[in-house]
């Protein structure tokens, strides 16, 4: 009899049919799509880019929620992720993160407090990160910069190209620290411009407007690791 160490290897049966990736994407207002009426998002559009019956690509899910900071974005993160398999025993094959911009916002004057103090967004972050890529491969998608001159938002918070620079540079620090592929969006439309950043956000200063997520969604499919995805099945 042959023995089970010298018997041919089973080869897996090959699907008719390439099997769609399914992604998630979390984050704040810029994943959820707020500002644009005409195709709801970035996120939302990449997703109907997708469902072309003959060029269907992968299954993605945007769990992007208005206002969240990274705490928030941390304290869903699991049960998010989770609940996305579609099946029994599967979990998504990919995190797009994208969040920060509420942490920078100064509450109630120019020189009021950020909502998430500098330090405490570092340490949440690094936590945000450490926890999504013991998930699955994750990448990052950064803010965009706000209009200063329509600031307060909400006659509240004051956003401010300083601090998020700052901000945007810890969150782009701390990727590269993991490895986690990161879409500077807040310097790449900074090279555009004033003129046409503002051109690109809605009335309120702080959110995209259509044509502003039109061109979020070219520099998101022109950065190198979803265009990898695009390419990829399993």
């Amino acid at each position: 009899m042959r023995s089970l160490s010298t018997s041919p290897q089973l080869k897996q049966p090959i699907p008719k049919f390439p099997v769609p990736l399914k992604l998630v994407a979390l984050g704040d207002s810029l994943v959820y799509g707020y500002g644009d009426p005409e195709g709801g998002g970035w996120v939302e559009r990449l997703r109907r880019q997708w469902m072309y019956p003959d060029n269907a690509g992968h299954i993605l899910y945007n769990l992007g929620v208005r206002g969240d900071t990274v705490k928030q974005v941390a304290r869903r993160l699991e049960s998010e992720f989770r609940y996305r398999g579609e099946l029994r025993h599967r979990v998504p094959d990919r995190i797009i993160l994208s969040v920060g911009v509420n942490d920078s916002a100064r509450l109630g004057r120019l020189d009021g407090r950020c909502f998430t103090p500098f330090t405490d967004f570092q340490i949440q972050l690094a936590e945000l990160l450490d926890r999504a890529i013991e998930l699955c491969p994750v990448l990052f998608v950064g803010m965009v910069p706000v209009n200063e001159d329509a600031m307060p938002f909400l006659d509240a918070f004051y956003y401010n190209h300083g601090d998020q620079h700052l901000y945007n540079e810890a969150t782009r620090l701390a990727c590269h620290k993991r490895q986690i592929p990161y879409l500077d969006l807040f310097d790449l439309w900074q090279q555009r411009g004033k003129s046409w950043c503002n051109l690109q956000l809605g009335a309120d200063g702080l959110h995209p407007n259509s044509q502003g997520y039109q061109s979020l969604l070219m520099d998101i499919c022109s950065w190198q690791p979803i265009q990898t995805l695009m390419q990829s099945k399993h």
